[in-house]
């Protein structure tokens, strides 16, 4: 029994707070160091301890290699160190059944554990020691992804500060993750979210940060009981950091005001918070599962008149009061900033003024538009932009009920109206293949039921040049078509697959 092993492993475990068997593996990998020492440094070793007597075994290891191999140039490399590796034919006079990339062991004589192994074990243990620390505090802090941190400040740089977290854990905080204007010494204490803990190599680094919209929603955990114990949820935040903030809030329960106990008795709640980020403002929003009134509360204090939805695009255009509009926008436009990361909606605030005068301009071109194509009096011109009617393409294609919807229309006017719009729908397309050349639909595409010419030269303008080009496409690959609704598009490609069922 080599009890010299055993004092050693139960002395630094001891020592330096650490399991065995790291102990154990950091010996291992001294005696296989030592090894080297005595027999040669191209050599091989593995040392195996037991780990109930202390007692160990070396073994010398060599690699089957293809001495045929081919590197990336296309030079044959054999055995590149004879030491430490065996052709297939020389691992076959160790092991019969030896293959290329097996591993070929021999039981070789021991070294003593002596002072130079024990000089060489001391330098390998604390290199391990110090990889495992690294490590355990990596696998420590990892799980805290998501959580608030706080340390203190152990070195400051222009670019970075050092933060100290106890037990041997140091944080890296980057200027551009501190507030704007925010000074720091050392010896202070700051607070931060942390947000990833990256492999580096002199060891795990723990990255934090207190400008993010995370660190906003974990303060007001802290501040507020009432999240915590789960009757409000937080719903998401944005922040300017260090100016202005917004940050969205629902009662679980109807009984509780979310706002009221966000902002606690006399602003308590809202205070701390504030104060813990240089003093930033902070919106409490409700939140709402209607977009359109979520936007809204999120604007506030300017108050809304209406708002116009692009589904599509993801927008809204925000209509606000005149004198409300300066509030809308806020100080060099931080606060429909602020709504529009919060809600994740593109935002356009406009006055009351601006949106009758746009209206009214969009309200005569489409008039004009129908006037000057469809040939037809300003009154019924007016009456088709005030049903709805936005495009040639949507007087030609829509359902007829539609059309007969609207004021001073018969079915003798829905022909003619009808019959005029293909016209010139024909217009623009023969227009159009005389620019484009190359963009010529083909004639079984032109066949497809349903199809016309303006609509066959649209659809090769986006690379859809024959039935079976149609045939592949789905609905929604169709709809940002002028006029194209998703009944005309479902019917357009069916119809371009008929030939497939007849097939089959």
């Amino acid at each position: 029994m080599n009890t010299e092993i055993r004092l050693v492993v139960d002395a630094v475990s001891n020592e330096k707070n650490v399991s065995k068997e790291i102990v154990f593996e950091a010996l291992e990998a001294a005696l296989e160091s030592a090894s080297k020492k005595l027999y040669g440094a191209n050599w091989e070793f593995k040392v195996v301890i037991n780990r109930n007597t202390g007692d160990y075994e070396t073994f010398r290891v060599w690699n089957v290699v293809n001495e045929n191999a081919v590197n990336e140039d296309g030079e044959i490399v054999g055995i590149q160190n004879p030491d430490a590796e065996l052709t297939l034919s020389e691992a076959k006079e160790k092991k019969k059944d030896a293959k290329i990339g097996d591993t070929i062991t021999e039981l070789v004589p021991s070294i003593e554990f002596g002072r130079i192994a024990a000089q060489i074990a001391k330098q390998v243990i604390m290199q391990r020691l110090r990889a495992a620390k690294r490590d355990q505090i990596a696998d420590e802090y990892r799980a805290r992804i998501g959580e608030l941190v706080a340390g203190t400040v152990k070195k400051v740089t222009r670019d970075n500060v050092i933060i100290e977290l106890g037990g041997n854990a140091e944080a890296l905080l980057r200027r551009s993750d501190m507030l704007p204007r925010e000074i720091v010494r050392v010896g202070d204490r700051v607070r931060a979210y942390l947000q990833d803990v990256r492999p580096e190599l002199r060891g795990p680094q723990l990255v934090i940060s207190r400008t993010c919209p995370e660190m906003l929603i974990e303060l007001f955990k802290i501040e507020v009981p009432e999240i915590g114990d789960g009757l409000i949820e937080l719903k998401g935040a944005a922040r300017d950091p260090g100016s202005r903030a917004k940050i969205a809030v629902l009662a679980k329960d109807n009984r509780i005001d979310p706002i009221g106990a966000c902002v606690g008795m006399r602003g308590a709640r809202v205070q701390a918070v504030s104060g813990e980020l240089g003093g930033e403002r902070v919106d409490i929003v409700l939140w709402d599962d209607n977009p359109a009134q979520y936007v809204i509360n999120s604007i506030a204090p300017a108050e809304v008149v209406s708002i116009i939805i692009d589904d599509d695009a993801k927008s809204m255009d925000v209509i606000v009061a005149d004198e409300q509009l300066s509030a809308a926008i806020g100080r060099n436009g931080q606060n429909i900033r602020l709504a529009s990361m919060l809600t994740g909606w593109e935002l356009n605030v406009i006055s009351q003024n601006q949106a009758q005068t746009r209206d009214q301009e969009e309200f005569e071109k489409l008039s004009q538009l129908f006037v000057h194509h469809l040939q037809v009096s300003q009154e019924i011109a007016e009456s088709l932009v005030e049903a709805g009617f936005t495009s040639i393409e949507e007087i030609a294609y829509v359902p007829v009920q539609e059309l007969m919807e609207v004021e001073g229309m018969d079915e003798a006017l829905l022909s003619t109206l009808r019959e005029r719009a293909k016209d010139s729908l024909l217009t623009k397309a023969i227009a159009q293949e005389e620019r484009l050349g190359e963009h010529t639909p083909s004639s079984d595409l032109l066949e497809v039921e349903g199809m016309d010419k303006h609509l066959a030269y649209t659809l090769a303008q986006k690379g859809v040049v024959t039935r079976e080009d149609l045939a592949e496409q789905s609905v929604d690959d169709l709809l940002d078509i002028e006029g194209m609704n998703q009944e005309r598009a479902g019917k357009l490609i069916m119809a371009a697959r008929a030939h497939w069922f007849i097939e089959n």
